[in-house]
């Protein structure tokens, strides 16, 4: 598949922001979303970048966005011809982001630009934090003319993946977030979709980065078209969250097989005390098969529960060995930088160590 990246910086120095915006058919947001996100970042004084990518746009997004980046250096844009999802286009706007701190939000600014001078200054106030997360379900959020159903679906939902995660999120599921740029290079992402907002926080906190929850405002699209896919979204998220923690699924399934066939031991004994016990009826068969069932199931579910712990100590360890391969790249640097100086000084005192050994002479 070809893609094509364009980068207009005259620069070589790194900005202090990289904002990734990925877009599908947007060109209807295209006049001013740029420009705003441009205004709010400008106004706290640090040098930034806007990466804007092009997932495969069917009108004419991307020649729309060659044409700003012409006119604006800051505009970088990352273009591919088929259409690959959210968490394709946001890995490849990480991947070509070089600025210190990486954003992310969406083209139709569902949450205001206004939202990003107040993340990176959470950042800067707290050095313990790797990464904010805007929600509107936190204390202080809020959603406005997001439609009802809609609403619900999301705000439940993350209720749910809540629980399947530590760290207190109320919003795993949304796009407005910002991150210190090692979290993102120190992870191994996959998702193609928008599981990708759930794999980064998963991964994120598994590895021991520190997240902080940001209050913010969800608003309703009012240009373009909703990407939003209602029965793709719910089985993306229930599969993650038994993924996450299984004893959702298996110590739930599993104590309701258990809790019928205690129920059916009950009927059981109620018979023999009675006199009334058949031992050739199939609901003493029945209930052994409940009562072994039902324990197999939990024990599924405890087996799932350690090979999360155990896939957790794997993302640690994956970070750990990033880390010390990138002091290893630094020190390699260092020392080649060293040794080139050191041989330029010596070159450069040869002339005159040559012309003083004359003069002696």
């Amino acid at each position: 598949m070809r893609e094509t990246q364009h980068n207009h910086t005259h620069s070589d120095t790194r900005p202090d922001v990289s904002v990734v915006v990925p877009m599908h058919n947007e060109l209807e947001n295209l006049p001013g979303t740029l420009d705003r996100i441009a205004e709010a970042v400008s106004q706290t004084g640090q040098t930034y970048e806007i990466v804007a990518v092009d997932d495969g746009s069917t009108d004419t997004t991307r020649s729309r966005l060659e044409t700003m980046a012409k006119a604006d250096p800051r505009i970088r844009v990352v273009s591919y011809p088929i259409n690959q999802g959210r968490g394709y286009a946001l890995r490849r706007g990480f991947a070509a982001s070089t600025g210190r701190i990486i954003t992310s939000i969406d083209a139709d600014l569902s949450y205001s630009p206004d939202h990003l001078p107040r993340m990176l200054a959470l950042l800067a106030e707290r050095p313990d934090i790797d990464f904010v997360v805007g929600s509107p379900y936190a204390k202080g959020g809020a959603a406005i003319g997001v439609p009802w159903g809609r609403l619900m679906i999301s705000k439940w939902g993350n209720r749910v993946l809540a629980l399947a995660m530590p760290g207190g999120l109320t919003a795993v599921t949304g796009i407005l977030r910002a991150y210190r740029r090692e979290v993102l290079e120190l992870l191994d992402l996959e998702s193609n979709d928008k599981a990708i907002h759930l794999e980064i926080v998963s991964k994120a906190l598994a590895a021991g980065f520190k997240p902080v929850e940001m209050p913010s405002t969800l608003t309703g699209r009012v240009r373009g078209k909703s990407k939003f896919r209602f029965k793709a979204t719910m089985a993306s998220h229930l599969v993650f969250s038994f993924y996450q923690k299984p004893v959702m699924l298996f110590g739930l399934v599993g104590a309701l097989v258990m809790g019928l066939g205690l129920g059916s031991g009950g009927r059981l004994i109620y018979m023999w005390q009675t006199g009334t016990l058949n031992p050739t009826r199939p609901l003493v068969t029945l209930t052994a098969i409940l009562l072994i069932a039902g324990l197999q199931i939990l024990l599924f579910g405890f087996l799932g529960s350690q090979v999360v712990q155990v896939r957790r100590e794997l993302y640690r360890t994956q970070k750990t060995i990033k880390m010390l391969a990138r002091s290893v790249d630094t020190l390699s640097t260092e020392e080649h930088e060293h040794r080139t100086d050191a041989a330029l000084k010596f070159e450069e005192g040869l002339p005159e160590t040559a012309t003083t050994m004359q003069r002696v002479g």
